[in-house]
């Protein structure tokens, strides 16, 4: 039986946190999707560098507590926190750019459900312009992906996963997933007129082929 992607975006809650960091304003994009698989599971599917890149991309370096990683083609940083099969936390550092990341896994009847919290000290503008869809559409696709080999036990197509986002049912779920973001970033207090029209800037950046930007 076929999945349905679009309907995927669904299983996510997401929630945004105002945080401070070291005295300095944060914001937290965290979502949460239970998956029908053990803790045991889960845990090496999240961490094991042979089958990251069965649903993700490939991540190498030291994964263990104080050593540096990189995802391929995105963000690398530092292994802060391992507690298996429970939490890990590290650093995002995207060029200039620092900020962290928490993953927990807790048992949920016959699955598990895991939290994934990202704390950035956000730029006003660049919230403004975007607001929590920007970092939080992209884990909703790498938390699709961790759900359809979790459930099919094969690795995701690369193909599938690079084109996805810019097909037909996948600007629908990146559409479903930015009012998500919207929804959750109004609850914690942003005016709604602008979180989704934020929203809908983060569903262009999203899903706009490179051919389609004017030039200049």
């Amino acid at each position: 039986m076929a999945i349905d992607l679009v309907a995927t975006a669904g299983l996510v809650t997401r929630e945004v946190r105002s945080g401070t960091r070291d005295g300095v304003p944060t914001k937290i994009a965290v979502a949460r999707r239970r998956y029908p698989t053990d803790q045991a599971d889960l845990w090496d599917a999240l961490t094991n560098g042979d089958r990251i890149p069965r649903w993700f991309v490939p991540v190498s370096g030291d994964l263990r507590v104080g050593g540096r990683y990189q995802v391929e083609g995105n963000a690398g940083g530092v292994v802060e926190r391992c507690e298996e099969p429970e939490m890990f936390a590290v650093t995002w550092e995207f060029g200039p750019m620092v900020s962290w990341l928490e993953v927990r896994l807790t048992p949920a009847g016959d699955g598990t459900t895991l939290e994934l919290a990202h704390e950035a000290q956000v730029d006003p503008d660049l919230w403004g312009q975007f607001g929590p869809g920007a970092v939080g559409v992209g884990w909703d696709l790498g938390l699709m992906g961790l759900g359809l080999h979790i459930e099919s036990g094969a690795p995701v197509d690369p193909e599938l996963a690079a084109t996805f986002p810019t097909s037909p049912e996948g600007v629908e779920f990146v559409r479903r997933a930015a009012a998500g973001w919207a929804e959750a970033a109004v609850i914690d207090g942003d005016e709604p007129g602008p979180a989704y029209e934020a929203a809908e800037r983060t569903v262009a950046a999203y899903t706009t082929q490179p051919e389609d930007v004017p030039e200049g």
